[in-house]
């Protein structure tokens, strides 16, 4: 049995029809940039997380450096001020900070959960610190409480890069996107909601940041040709808009099932070699990926590729280490991190794994030896 580790036609074919329609009618509107479907689908997921305010931007990426420069461009935040972001997070969250002329703060995460948790946060806090970045890793919202009161008595701001994370509930029953300040999603086509192209939005209650920030993304104009912010152009696009609103409608059923492979892999994989993912059982995952850890992990991927299971690291090297950081972070250790990074491999899980192809994934794991 072949199972790759996950096949978009396969996951979107079920909207086909209803994509095609989408198109038809985008085709025929005439207006493909700023419409009625943008709109639409603002409104759609700003009521699906319980927020006031949803904007579309052009990527995930795009949807944290805006948060950033509209907190600049109002007065919360100064170029040179210090962000807190996790270590092991994708290298986009430290993009975003520099990209708005901000400096990253490097903090490693808790070893079970692989989220930063307030005690390696008040290790790291000096008064250059304005924000935090917190990355809802894998789709697992977690530490959110802790962090906010954190956040609350220090004056700090603090942004959620929810971009694995759509649909995910924390233990106060509130969505990913709808606890910090401010959240940034994407909508790449492998994520839970994703698109059939680059998309990503920010989600806020805050009117100010929101109307600074749907100016930002349109080249710092509330009405066109008239420029009040040195803005740049990222705007989702009409088309993918469409096919989001569609998508939206299956996401809290296929969060679900996700969660449903999650149990059988948590409850039925029993190899002492293959350490299974930090979870409690609760909405607060939606297992964008399901991560696991194992010592020899050349040795495993070989196994996998032997039984044609399809498999992926995320992320084989942290930020610190990329070459484009490597000057910023030389004198820095992250062993953590690092930890991490070198261990974990993601298995297969999505919406549209059989039954059988989940058995076979199990016993394959089972069945596994490491050698060292």
């Amino acid at each position: 049995m072949r199972i790759p580790f996950l096949n978009l036609h396969k996951l979107n074919k079920r909207f086909e029809n209803n994509f095609k329609s989408q198109f038809d009618t985008f085709l025929t509107s005439g207006h493909y940039i700023l419409g009625t479907k943008l709109t639409e689908f603002e409104n759609a997921f700003a009521s699906y997380c319980n927020v006031s305010f949803c904007i579309g931007t052009g990527n995930g990426l795009d949807a944290l450096t805006l948060i950033l420069k509209a907190y600049i461009e109002l007065g919360k935040l100064n170029i040179g001020d210090q962000v807190i972001v996790p270590a092991n997070t994708f290298i986009a969250t430290l993009l975003s900070v520099k990209q708005a002329g901000l400096i990253p703060v490097l903090i490693e995460p808790d070893e079970d959960s692989f989220i930063i948790n307030v005690r390696n946060v008040q290790q790291k806090i000096t008064p250059k610190i304005k924000a935090i970045i917190t990355t809802h890793l894998y789709g697992q919202v977690y530490g959110m409480d802790e962090l906010k009161e954190f956040c609350s008595n220090a004056q700090l701001l603090l942004i959620a890069d929810a971009a694995q994370a759509h649909g995910a509930i924390d233990q106060n029953g509130n969505k990913a996107g709808s606890i910090a300040h401010a959240a940034a999603f994407s909508f790449y086509p492998s994520k839970n909601l994703g698109a059939l192209g680059d998309g990503g939005a920010i989600t806020t209650n805050n009117t100010e940041l929101a109307n600074c920030i749907k100016k930002l993304r349109n080249y710092g104009t509330s009405e066109k040709y008239r420029n009040e912010l040195i803005g740049i152009n990222s705007r989702l696009d009409e088309l993918q808009a469409a096919f989001l609103i569609e998508k939206l409608n299956l996401l809290d059923d296929d969060n679900n099932k996700r969660r449903e492979i999650a149990l059988r892999y948590s409850n039925e994989i029993t190899n002492e070699n293959i350490k299974l993912p930090f979870w409690n059982g609760s909405k607060n995952h939606v297992f964008y990926v399901y991560v696991i850890r194992v010592k020899n992990r050349i040795n495993f991927c070989n196994y996998l590729n032997e039984n044609q299971i399809g498999h992926m690291i995320h992320y084989p090297i942290p930020p610190h280490k990329q070459k484009a950081l490597t000057n910023e972070f030389k004198n820095q250790s992250f062993p953590i991190t690092e930890k991490i990074s070198n261990e974990i491999v993601s298995i297969p899980l999505n919406p549209i794994l059989e039954v059988s192809e989940i058995d076979y994934i199990i016993q394959v794991l089972n069945n596994y030896t490491c050698q060292e």
